[in-house]
């Protein structure tokens, strides 16, 4: 996988991407190719993105509304068969203890509604839900989520939140989130453990339907050093998945070299994979 990316100017950028001898491509394909093209202001984004082996175009347009109260957002995807032509726009609002999101388009043949809220109930607890109807086969979706965020512990364990009044920070250092899929009957809690801030964290993830009792578990540690980054994730079939990011210079634009492996006892399965990036 090759992909080539050239900055034409501050606020305009192309892609080139290639894919040759894999197997993982639809309908048996070794080798494909696709155009990606990007625009950017202090309002948004526009992105279109065409692949000739398919005869597909897909595009999004991201704008700043109403001052930047709201955020508008227009997904439109096209192919030359137009079984699978969509049509999505969504509007975020938010403010400083709640967001949400409304959604109407055309997908598959039929309407799409949808809609999501989420609300800060004290500092450190939120709470909301999502809802969507698919006109296509009829199906009403929905979910509910709670996050939970921990107090900065140092290690003396004293509490480090000084500023209750002002809200939980953007990126918590630790939390604990769950989330209920009622037509999946399926509920998953996500935890994250800031060991070292910005430096070591150790997440847990378990998703498991209540009904059939049917789970599976994930155990991850993320390590930022000064150079390089190291990912490990293990799961509950013995499955070991690891990415090591290497800076290969201080300066801003260096190369980095990527190594990806994956170890699957249950099936001797192994896999094994690099990549280099260069620019800026």
């Amino acid at each position: 996988r090759v992909d080539i990316s050239k900055q034409l100017s501050p606020f305009f950028a192309v892609v080139h991407s290639f894919h040759l001898g894999t197997t993982m491509l639809p309908d048996g394909k070794s080798a494909s190719y696709g155009f990606t093209t990007q625009m950017n202001d202090d309002e948004g984004f526009m992105m279109a993105r065409v692949d000739p082996e398919s005869g597909t175009v897909d595009g999004r347009i991201h704008k700043a509304l109403l001052g930047g109260l709201a955020m508008g957002k227009l997904q439109v995807g096209a192919s030359s068969e137009g079984a699978n032509d969509q049509l999505l726009a969504e509007v975020d609002l938010g403010a400083a203890t709640w967001t949400a999101n409304l959604k109407y388009g055309s997908m598959g043949g039929g309407n799409v509604f949808g809609c999501n809220y989420f609300q800060a109930i004290s500092p450190r607890l939120a709470m909301g839900g999502e809802g969507m109807y698919v006109g296509a086969n009829g199906n009403m979706m929905s979910s509910y989520t709670a996050k939970l965020l921990f107090p900065n512990v140092n290690n003396t364990g004293e509490d480090k939140d000084t500023a209750a009044a002002a809200g939980p920070p953007a990126e918590p250092p630790s939390y604990l989130a769950a989330t209920y899929n009622a037509g999946q009957g399926m509920l998953s809690l996500n935890y994250k453990r800031a060991v070292t801030p910005s430096r070591v964290n150790m997440v847990a993830s378990l998703e498991c339907s209540p009904v059939t009792l049917e789970s599976q578990v994930t155990v991850g540690a993320e390590f930022n050093l000064t150079r390089s980054k190291m990912n490990l994730c293990v799961d509950g079939s013995g499955r070991i998945q690891s990415v090591l990011e290497a800076k290969l210079g201080r300066e801003q634009g260096s190369p980095a070299l990527n190594f990806a492996a994956e170890l699957d006892h249950g099936k001797s399965l192994m896999r094994f994979g690099y990549g280099l990036n260069i620019g800026s």
